[in-house]
Order: structure tokens, then sequence, then C-alpha cells
């Protein structure tokens, strides 16, 4: 049986790829602050590494939230870029076989207007601290690769959500709000620049992405984690407020805008289905619905 370690393995994203892994017969031990793992501590990365001995590693953990990234830059470069290097060491040390390294589609940051799809082989322009030390953190990867000989795949999801995403992100908090004047009766739901063009894929569509390639992808490789479909915020918004039990309005609030915002994100997901057969099976509907429904129970 094929042992796996996911580090971030309690966040969103790591509870639903355990549940992935686990249905396809790995052997899955998660690992997180909760379990006093800290991928900023080198020693005791090599220790757990050392005594778990994994065939294969999923690298989660991360400081994930681009705006926030903003006001605390080092601790993000400490965490997604020396934590990533630790977890490569300790890995190639521990004789894993290979290490799935997520980064971000926030890597390639300000896009050419005239491009309509990111490929992997746009140029990374990251415009946010959290963008750029998701670049170090891929070079890292691909570094272990060449460099060590370590099996690494690096991949670059859009964005996703799904239920147990907390409500610093889109989705949910727009749900939050949307369940918050159900049960209060008021009008309006506060957002902030409604028009960046984005994807939202389901994360469970994601960690199945993250399994496939771990399974079929190239060493060394980038692969975008992406379906090639974007949506205006305003229009992923609008599609919230029409699942609502009543009638609602958007208003902008200036304090939710980010100081800089990537004006449009869309991936070209023709490697990632190349390697692997992978097309996305949740539609943005179902997801949205599930995520009030959660919203609606807090």
């Amino acid at each position: 049986m094929t042992r796996a370690i996911i580090t971030g393995g309690r966040g969103f994203a790591g509870r639903h790829l355990e549940a992935e892994l686990a249905a396809a017969g790995y052997d899955v031990v998660p690992l997180d602050r909760g379990d006093r793992f800290d991928v900023t501590d080198r020693d005791g990365v090599h220790h757990i590494f050392a005594a778990l001995r994994p065939d294969v590693v999923f690298h989660l953990a991360a400081f994930a939230h681009v705006g926030a990234s903003w006001d605390t830059p080092i601790e993000v470069w400490r965490v997604n870029t020396e934590g990533t290097l630790n977890v490569l060491h300790a890995a190639n040390d521990a004789g894993a076989r290979r290490v799935v390294v997520t980064g971000s589609a926030e890597e390639y940051g300000r896009v050419d207007e005239t491009v309509d799809r990111v490929s992997e082989t746009t140029p990374l322009r990251p415009m946010s601290p959290y963008g750029a030390s998701k670049v170090a953190a891929d070079f890292l990867a691909l570094q272990a690769w060449l460099g060590n000989g370590l099996e690494t795949i690096r991949v670059r999801p859009f964005n996703h959500t799904g239920a147990g995403q907390t409500g610093q992100f889109l989705a949910p908090a727009l749900a939050q709000r949307v369940a918050a004047a159900e049960r209060e009766s008021h009008d309006e739901i506060i957002v902030g620049n409604v028009d960046p063009v984005r994807e939202l894929l389901d994360v469970r569509d994601v960690v199945r992405a993250y399994r496939l390639l771990a399974e079929l992808g190239e060493p060394g490789e980038a692969y975008n984690v992406c379906a090639g479909i974007g949506y205006r915020v305003g229009e992923l918004a609008e599609t919230m407020l029409s699942l609502a039990q009543r009638p609602l309005r958007l208003v902008v609030d200036p304090d939710l805008v980010r100081p800089v915002e990537v004006p449009r994100l869309v991936g070209d997901p023709t490697k990632l289905a190349a390697a692997t057969g992978w097309t996305p099976q949740y539609s943005l509907a179902d997801t949205l619905g599930e995520v009030l429904a959660q919203a609606r129970l807090q």
C-alpha cells in the first residue's frame, strides 16, 4: 500500500485530499499545526518524515490568503518558501519517491491582456507577496528534481471552493452574507471588486487532479489545475444571490477591494488533461449551492 503524507492535511483542501486518497487505497497520514507539525521547523519536519517513510508527499501546507499576504510578507515567505524547502529536503532524505508541490495560479500574476487562457509556459509575473512566495516554492521543487533527482510535480491550482472553506475566501464569504441576510431580513450583500475574471473549481475536482498527477505526471513538470472557464467576480456573486431564498442585491464595499488585483486569471487545462484524462465533474451551481447550504447551518 502506498503511504502518502499530506502537509496541511487538516486544512480545507487537505481534508478533501485525504478522502480522495483513502478512497483510492492509499495509506494516508495528514500532518498539520494541530498535530504540532510546523513546516518552518526544519529538524521537526526531518524527524517526522524519517519516522513515517512516505512513498509520496502532497505538500499543501501554506499561508494561503492572497490579500492578507500584503500585511505579513515575511511570515508568508517563511511558510511558503522556507517551509517548502524543508519539506523537499526531508522527503528526499526519507526516501520518498515523489512530491507534489502545490503552487498557485497567482504565480502568473499580471498576464498580457491578449492571453485568453494561461498555459504553463506563460511568464511568471507575481503581483502579491503570496504569488512571489509560490514562484520561489515552484522553483525549489524544480531544483529538487534537476539537482537531486527527487521526482517533483509542480501543480498550479486556480481558484477553487467547496464545503469547509473559511470565510476569508470569496464563495464562503458571500454565502455567509447571504445566509445572514436570509436570517436577518436585510437586502444588501457587500462585495469587493466585481470586475476581475477568475475560474472557480470544486475542491473535489482539484484534489482528484492532485492524485492523478502524483500517479501519472512527469517529474519536474508544472501543471495547471483548471477548467479553462472564467467568470467575473460579479457574475459569481450574482449566481450565489440567485440561490438565495429571497431577492438580494450587491453593494461594492471599498474596504474589500485589494490594493492590487490581477484583472483576469483563466487557465489552459490542456496539459493536465493530456497527462491524466482529467475533466471537472462538479458544476458551478452545485458547488455554490453546497457552500451556501453549509453557511445556513452555521
